[in-house]
């Protein structure tokens, strides 16, 4: 027994380099190639990140930035755009280019019909490819067009170093518009920045939740020729009860990936891991999830930001003065919005958060009450960990001859 599974392991290691040889997807180092923000913590994953989902600050990374292939978590950005784009009532047919996906499959021939709503848990909780490009076909008509959604939605997120090709995450290459090629892949800090969209942030997120926390969930095609029963293979929802939902993934070029969210008592994480890992190990995400979750809630405690700094009064150019402006001179008051002072974000003992205001020297009138000015920046370690926004409190009109009227006579008439 104990020879078959060492040939096991020898003919695995063999398959894997074929893969990447062919593939052109950068072999994974085995390795630890960067150093880990805190040595202390032992991860299988090549690349991994904790992050603050309530501000999106990085809490621990390892190769955080590093590009990699991510296979089934891509399917939280196929959810949540047919939650935000989509009804869950609709009818979904199935094509003949999803029927012929590949495993792990629904297995519904073409032209079989279902509701929208019926699919997401298909997608979510078995991962099937198929469901994941019937959706992507419902909502913007062909998968290529649906990648450019993707797309743009990373953007708008700020996940710069993301590339959707593919709705279901199978390792594919591809040529961008400016002519680039490039390949399906994410970074972790990108990965995590898109569940912590899904989970809090999305018009949709509460339908998100209710769908990748469902432990099983049976429905029929809406012609009853079929009936199909799904199970949740996120096992990490019964592993810490904190635990908010999540997304496993595997493929030959990604090896086992995962995503996932937690809140505790108001302290909100979000995780990802990349390349954690190639058969036979497909527990270590697991273990690996649970290192990174536990470092964040022994070592991180929501504290406030503190309020808003003394604002003083901006000079107004060519504003007509109010009183006690002087002759000449005026100035307008400025006020931060509501809520300020309350804002919150996950610390360590001893970080020190820094403020700085970011308002002009001088305004050009006319300036109304509730124009916005400017903005106060929280920082932690250097990094923006939230903003305030700065209004004008009042209107300060600009001088025009109506006024140089009334100010001459009122000279003369002394």
């Amino acid at each position: 027994m104990m020879r078959n599974k060492s040939l096991l392991k020898q003919f695995l290691v063999i398959v894997c380099t074929a893969f990447f040889c062919v593939s052109g997807i950068p072999f994974p180092a085995m390795a630890q190639e960067e150093e880990e923000q805190d040595p202390s913590l032992r991860l299988n994953a090549q690349s991994a990140v904790l992050m603050d989902g309530r501000t999106g600050r990085v809490l621990y990374g390892k190769n955080e930035e590093t590009v990699r292939p991510m296979a089934s978590t891509t399917k939280i950005m196929t959810c949540i755009l047919a939650l935000e784009h989509g009804n869950v009532e609709d009818e979904v047919t199935v094509s003949s280019y999803a029927a012929g996906q590949p495993k792990v499959h629904l297995g519904a021939p073409a032209g079989r019909r279902f509701l929208m709503g019926d699919l997401l848990y298909s997608l979510m909780l078995e991962s099937h490819n198929d469901t994941a490009v019937m959706l992507a076909e419902y909502v913007a008509g062909d998968v290529e067009s649906f990648g450019a959604m993707m797309n743009d939605k990373a953007r708008e997120l700020g996940c710069g170093d993301t590339w959707f090709i593919t709705p279901n995450g199978l390792d594919a290459r591809g040529v961008t518009a400016d002519g680039k090629e490039r390949f399906h892949s994410t970074t972790a800090r990108d990965l995590a920045r898109i569940m912590s969209y899904c989970t809090w942030e999305s018009p949709k997120s509460r339908e998100f939740l209710e769908i990748t926390r469902t432990q099983n969930y049976y429905f029929t095609d809406l012609d009853q020729k079929g009936s199909y029963s799904c199970v949740n293979h996120n096992a990490f929802l019964s592993m810490m009860e904190q635990a908010l939902s999540g997304k496993t993934g595997f493929t030959g070029g990604a090896g086992y990936s995962y995503v996932a969210s937690l809140e505790d008592g108001g302290r909100t994480y979000v995780i990802a891991l990349l390349g954690c890992g190639w058969p036979p190990h497909k527990t270590w995400k697991w273990s690996d999830a649970r290192t990174l979750f536990r470092y964040g809630l022994e070592e991180y405690e929501n504290r406030t930001l503190g309020g808003a700094p003394n604002l003083k009064p901006v000079a107004v150019t060519d504003g007509i003065p109010g009183e006690g402006d002087g002759e000449w001179a005026a100035r307008v008051r400025l006020a931060v919005g509501e809520g300020h002072g309350e804002r919150q974000a996950l610390m360590r003992e001893g970080e020190q958060v820094e403020v700085r205001t970011e308002i002009p020297g001088e305004l050009q009138a006319p300036v109304y009450e509730g124009d916005l000015v400017g903005q106060i920046v929280y920082c932690l370690d250097g990094v923006s960990v939230c903003t305030e926004p700065v209004y004008a409190a009042e209107t300060v009109e600009r001088i025009g001859l109506p006024w140089c009227l009334r100010q001459t006579v009122g000279f003369f008439l002394q």
